[in-house]
């Protein structure tokens, strides 16, 4: 094995890598050049020991991986999401019929949320569950407001953002209705539920998150 290690590259080898072998005194010299700089606190026959003995390791560097740039997927800002009108419906999606398998859906959501409102149930118990739900789906109707045009408008919630609830009509209508100054009616089965609009001025993932404190009186 130390033959093989120690014999001369072949010329059409050393042609091949572009290398030149070198004499064995030449290779003898560099070498012990090359350990006494690599290891300059050992003696001459200190190094020659160790070679006899084991393997020495005379470099050794763990390769770098190039790290990427971690980006987080950036969002629409609130202009790009304006201009793209993300939450706008089309006027062709605006249909009544369309949203009724979501009134559906939503009917058995609340029913699960409230423990299928049998009676017996605790009131302020569900009057809590009710305040943190989510109300997409729901048939909402004005029963007060200090708008008259807006009493009696009923119709699915498709929307609801900070400051207004969003519905559709049976006459297939978009109706924008703010929540401040406006109480509005939920049947759920034989339970009917208001919402009074103005301590409602919350997106439904904040509400949902949030304590409310019970209050005597609300005014309109």
């Amino acid at each position: 094995m130390e033959k093989t290690v120690m014999s001369r590259i072949p010329p059409e080898d050393g042609k091949l890598l572009g290398i030149q072998s070198q004499q064995n005194s030449t290779a003898e010299q560099f070498t012990a050049a090359f350990l006494k700089n690599t290891i300059p606190q050992l003696r001459a026959d200190d190094i020659q020991d160790i070679l006899l003995r084991r393997a020495v390791v005379l470099q050794y560097a763990r390769l770098k991986k190039p790290r990427g740039k971690k980006t987080k997927a950036k969002g629409l800002n609130a202009k790009e999401r304006r201009e793209l009108k993300v939450f706008q419906l089309k006027p062709e999606h605006q249909k009544y019929e369309l949203f009724l398998p979501l009134h559906e859906l939503w009917k058995q959501y609340i029913a699960d949320l409230c423990n299928g409102l049998r009676q017996g149930c605790n009131p302020q118990m569900i009057q809590q569950r009710l305040l943190k739900a989510d109300f997409h789906g729901a048939i909402l109707t004005v029963v007060r407001s200090k708008c008259p045009s807006y009493v009696g408008t009923t119709g699915i919630l498709v929307q609801e953002l900070k400051h207004v609830f969003k519905f559709i009509t049976k006459e297939d209508r978009l109706k924008t209705i703010p929540k401040r100054n406006s109480v509005f009616s939920v049947e759920i089965g034989d339970f009917v539920t208001h919402i009074y609009g103005s301590k409602f001025e919350l997106r439904s993932s904040e509400r949902s998150a949030k304590k409310f404190k019970v209050r005597g009186t609300i005014d309109l």
